[in-house]
């Protein structure tokens, strides 16, 4: 026996045995499966695509109103809280009227579906997501597309899994997380996030082997050769290129993060309380659910004129505040006031996500922190890479997906 297959032995003898035959007890993989996982893939891949043109469209036609058609002849506030407030009614009553699940980003659903608790109805889900999604983005909401297609990739998993009359309940349970990971992996143009979704985020609900390790990936990957054949190469969020920090402001870094983990629990307790906020308010009555759905639409319309900072998704923010000259104290009242309005518009219940309006937050605060440590220590000048943290968007990591 040789050195390399005692080391084998004896790692796989410190691991419980149960994962090892959970994870091998399928090693040959069907080829019907593989192919259905392609399948999916490519419809998430083109849903998320054109879901994300389709939210584009609605927001140029909305500016192009404002400056042409209404607002010529109404005052510019007012036009601009009358279109807004019609595309969030759209959303909102799209979701209550249809499919309550579509409500928010979609993934504690495709969660609660992997755990075999919760229904996927695709037939439902997939338009009101997708057009009720279109009208609440598109209003200018504090709001993300990613979500929306983890949850519209995960419908289509199930979708194909009926159409094609799989019974099988571990095939049906990798499909589902195969759609759901081809749809993040089609937002953001990076197949390994998608993969990596499934398996960190997912873990508890993911049964994990051969077959679906192979599904998920392919999947993705579909999804993201579909994205970059229709949009093309360029990434999601361009970022500059940095030098390496030296080592004697690697410490910084760690006190970064363990900022960014104790503002992951603040804003997940925010987060659930101003859900709770908002059922306790509308108490599922559908005028006033949609009355309130529609003010807040309206107002954030008006934001779009006045302060478009604390409005949209975030990821057009991203490469404003690394390429430009912020000065801290502003990028930390911004971080303050999205934070605000991400609970406001997140915690109403609208279809759509909170991916992206985390990203702005990390990128806002890593910058501002950088700043700041490049103040207090002048001496050093690597610091000036701290000023510049965009990488530091992964308060994801505190795992703020709900």
């Amino acid at each position: 026996m040789t050195k390399r297959e005692q080391i084998k032995q004896s790692f796989l003898a410190k691991m419980p045995k149960d994962a090892i035959n959970q994870f091998l007890s399928k090693d040959t993989t069907p080829i019907p499966v593989l192919l259905m996982s392609l399948v999916v893939g490519v419809l998430a891949g083109f849903v998320g695509t054109y879901f994300e043109h389709a939210v584009q469209f609605v927001s140029e036609t909305r500016t192009q109103w404002l400056k042409t058609e209404i607002g010529s002849a109404l005052p510019l506030w007012l036009a601009a809280f009358i279109i807004s407030g019609a595309l969030a009614f759209v959303g909102y009553y799209l979701v209550h009227r249809f499919a309550p699940e579509a409500a928010g980003s979609g993934i504690p659903e495709i969660e609660g579906a992997m755990d075999g608790i919760r229904p996927v109805r695709w037939w439902r889900v997939l338009p009101v997501k997708f057009f009720g999604g279109m009208g609440a983005l598109g209003s200018g909401m504090v709001l993300g597309r990613e979500g929306p297609t983890v949850q519209m990739g995960g419908a289509i998993g199930r979708m194909v899994t009926d159409i094609f009359r799989i019974k099988n309940d571990d095939t049906r349970h990798s499909l589902l997380a195969s759609g759901a990971a081809a749809g993040l992996a089609a937002a953001f143009n990076a197949p390994l996030a998608g993969i990596m979704f499934v398996v960190e985020e997912m873990r508890p609900q993911f049964r994990y082997s051969i077959i679906s390790i192979r599904a998920v990936i392919i999947a993705s990957v579909s999804a993201n050769i579909v994205f970059r054949y229709i949009n093309g190469q360029s990434a999601v969020i361009t970022m500059p290129q940095y030098q390496s920090p030296e080592l004697n402001t690697l410490w910084l870094f760690l006190v970064l993060g363990g900022l960014f983990g104790i503002f992951g629990v603040i804003f997940n307790r925010l987060v659930t309380f101003s859900q709770d906020l908002f059922v306790r308010f509308h108490n599922n009555d559908r005028k006033r659910y949609l009355l309130t759905g529609s003010l807040i639409g309206g107002s954030f319309g008006i934001m779009l004129l006045y302060m478009p900072e604390l409005t949209g998704g975030g990821i057009a923010l991203i490469p404003n505040i690394t390429n430009g000259d912020y000065a801290a104290g502003f990028l930390l009242l911004l971080f303050a006031g999205r934070i605000v309005t991400t609970m406001i518009c997140f915690g109403s219940g609208a279809p759509g996500g909170i991916f992206a309006p985390m990203l702005a937050l990390g990128t806002l605060f890593g910058y501002a922190f950088g700043l700041i440590a490049q103040q207090c220590f002048l001496n050093c000048q690597s610091l000036r890479v701290c000023s510049r943290l965009p990488e530091w968007e992964h308060y994801l990591q505190a795992r703020c997906v709900r």
